[in-house]
């Protein structure tokens, strides 16, 4: 097999799980206009930009996996090319690997990155979890900001009715993230005053 041919063949071996490959993409999806990557700009920020650009669909794990290289530069689709088949499992663990391989590029404090790949914990109250992800916004100066209501949503239990008014019910701005938050809160609060509990997960420090 010649040089091109081998080229060719890792361009076309994707390196997700056979569940990320066989998720159907979305009959009507549209494809936002991404700013591409070429590694003169910082990874952290065009990873924010991408996630708001698909902030409709941050649900949907596999077509967030699958357009992301959409948003790559020749130089950096190289690097994607290059990863192991069947290394990838979902979509924060592709950020992940992508912001680790070009962290030298990064002008932005590393805490972005938590910001960007937390996850709500089963059994978690949404107190604990807003409580935790806005003391990491706070950390990184509150930068990105345009992008917070969708890192905060994107993290949410698929189950909870929080994300589920966030996409049916877009925010302007964080001011009204935060009544919505507080809103959400007010409720659990009732449910488990009402159900006799007080669920909370500490994260470790």
């Amino acid at each position: 097999m010649d040089a091109m041919s081998c080229a060719l063949c890792r361009a076309a071996r994707f390196p997700f799980s056979d569940d990320i490959e066989r998720a159907p993409m979305l009959s009507k999806f549209m494809q936002p206009p991404f700013n591409s990557y070429d590694r003169k700009t910082d990874p952290v920020e065009h990873v924010s930009h991408y996630i708001y650009m698909m902030s409709l669909h941050t649900r949907n794990d596999a077509l967030m996996c699958k357009v992301f290289p959409s948003s790559l530069g020749p130089t950096t689709l190289r690097w994607f090319n290059g990863l192991r088949k069947g290394s990838i499992h979902g979509f924060i663990e592709l950020i992940q690997e992508f912001v680790a391989r070009f962290v030298t590029c990064s002008r932005v404090p590393q805490p972005m990155l938590a910001l960007l790949s937390m996850k709500m914990r089963v059994g978690e109250t949404l107190r604990g979890y807003a409580s935790w992800y806005w003391e990491l916004y706070n950390e990184i100066g509150g930068a990105n900001k345009k992008i917070a209501t969708s890192t905060f949503r994107m993290g949410l239990l698929e189950d909870s009715k929080l994300q589920e008014s966030l996409t049916k019910r877009p925010l302007k701005d964080m001011r009204q993230l935060m009544r919505r938050i507080e809103e959400y809160k007010r409720l659990e609060d009732d449910r488990l005053q009402n159900n006799g509990k007080t669920l909370l997960l500490n994260r470790p420090r």
